[in-house]
């Protein structure tokens, strides 16, 4: 999910809010001045009038409650948060429509099948591009494709959701949450790029259009928003706040990102950076709504906030014209079948070595590292027969692993041309397989269930 546990109810009480140590101050003590006794309650020593400070006086002062920060914060938290719940209630109410769809199976719940998600307005390229369904830059944010998934961002929205919209009011949060979740959208479908999806690139370029679903980066967009007003605020704001927000919110952001490095593959992180950073720049253009204002929106805001509900309206009205009259109950059995959990196994083996190959490919041919050529062309020797294509493609990456290997061992001899001229061609080569193995994944390899989604990782985290 989308943030960690440290930013839990009780945790972020805890930032808002000081603790009172109050101190005793009707004890004698010792004038710091000659070390004389000086009696209870007097304000001077005895001995050499030196001005008497007790100890427990400067820890009471400095252990004062922050009053401010109450004030602030009763204002702030005692404000509805009704959108917060509706969108919650509605995430939750297509997640039982897609369950009914898929056969109200104890197997859906762990995944939903692929027509499901298709029908229920999933992310994929190809039908946006060639089927101009526009409507799936806004519906995939209400769409998860399991149990866990949903709970997790609903989870997610519960805790970060209504700081947000009590800071900034229903109506701007509802544009916070449809902008930021299309921004999340579209930063995937602009990231299926088959020839930035090697290496490094891996962590947000996708080698494959799949379907992508999740509230994911709507969520990372409200994570933005809070970054940017604890910051953009931060010299009006109470300590409590500035704690809580701001550069507070920076570790949960980093352990979102660094696990999304660590999934990269199956996290789509440019969903969530492209929620995160569409949130950020809403934030730095938009004022909250402070403590003792009035509770008028403008006009302007409530019919951005319409706006925004019929965009949403719209989308799942299309959902429902384009719905098929009857999925393919065969085709969801099959993919509920214990024998589509021994092809998913296969296909999981596959795709690992394909990706481990085009990584030593990557390493081999930039940075002219061969240490992982060996093990990469291993794998692939090991992988399993999915079919005669795929074996083909398979065979295809080892001959481009071998003669990048050749070419470094080579790399002593002959000019810097003819060594550059063998970089140009292996690299032409591998642009040409990356296009067939594509290809395949767009047409076979759809019966393995290859499906991207737009997930955050668990509390745990």
């Amino acid at each position: 999910m989308l943030l960690s546990k440290s930013i839990t109810l009780v945790s972020v009480k805890t930032l808002l809010f000081k603790k009172t140590n109050n101190g005793n101050s009707g004890r004698p003590t010792l004038c710091r001045n000659c070390g004389a006794i000086v009696g209870a309650g007097q304000q001077q020593c005895a001995v050499c009038d030196a001005p008497v400070t007790t100890q427990a006086t400067v820890r009471n002062a400095s252990a004062a409650p922050d009053n401010e920060t109450l004030r602030f914060a009763r204002a702030i938290l005692d404000r509805p948060y009704k959108f917060t719940i509706i969108l919650l209630v509605a995430n939750l109410f297509v997640f039982l429509l897609m369950w009914q769809s898929s056969g109200l199976t104890s197997q859906a719940l762990w995944e939903f099948p692929e027509p499901v998600l298709i029908a229920y307005g999933a992310k994929l390229n190809s039908l946006i591009n060639h089927q101009h369904q526009w409507w799936r830059f806004v519906t995939p944010m209400f769409v998860h494709v399991n149990l866990p998934h949903v709970l997790i961002n609903m989870y997610s929205l519960w805790v970060v959701g209504p700081y947000v919209e009590k800071l900034y009011g229903s109506a701007k949060f509802i544009v916070f949450w449809v902008l930021t979740g299309i921004a999340g959208v579209v930063a995937s479908y602009l990231t299926v790029r088959p020839s930035l999806a090697i290496g490094p690139g891996r962590f947000l370029f996708k080698g494959s259009d799949v379907l992508s679903a999740g509230a994911s980066g709507a969520l990372f967009g409200l994570v933005g928003v809070l970054f940017v007003f604890g910051i953009k605020f931060r010299h009006e704001l109470p300590e409590g706040f500035k704690r809580a927000f701001g550069t507070g919110m920076l570790p949960i952001i980093m352990i979102n990102l660094f696990i999304g490095y660590l999934g990269r593959g199956f996290i789509d992180n440019a969903a969530h950076l492209g929620g995160l950073a569409s949130g950020a720049l809403l934030a730095l253009a938009i004022d909250y709504r402070r403590p003792g204002e009035k509770a008028v929106v403008a006009t302007a805001w409530r019919v951005l906030q319409l706006a925004c509900l019929v965009v949403v309206t719209l989308s799942f009205l299309k959902i429902a014209q384009n719905f098929p009259s009857s999925l393919p109950q065969a085709s969801l059995a099959q993919q509920q079948a214990p024998a589509t959990d021994e092809r998913s196994s296969k296909y999981v083996s596959f795709a690992k070595a394909m990706n481990d190959g085009q990584d030593a490919f990557y390493l081999a041919l930039k940075d002219h590292n061969i240490e992982q050529i060996d093990p990469a062309v291993k794998l692939l020797e090991t992988a399993p027969s999915l079919d005669p294509k795929a074996d083909e493609i398979k065979d295809g990456l080892k001959v481009l692993l071998l003669r990048t290997k050749a070419a470094n061992q080579n790399a002593n001899a002959g000019t810097v041309r003819s060594k550059q001229d063998e970089q140009n061609a292996l690299a032409q080569d591998f642009s040409v397989w990356s296009k067939e193995y594509n290809a395949w994944l767009k047409t076979t390899g759809r019966s393995y269930g290859i499906i991207e989604v737009m997930e955050t990782p668990s509390p745990a985290r």
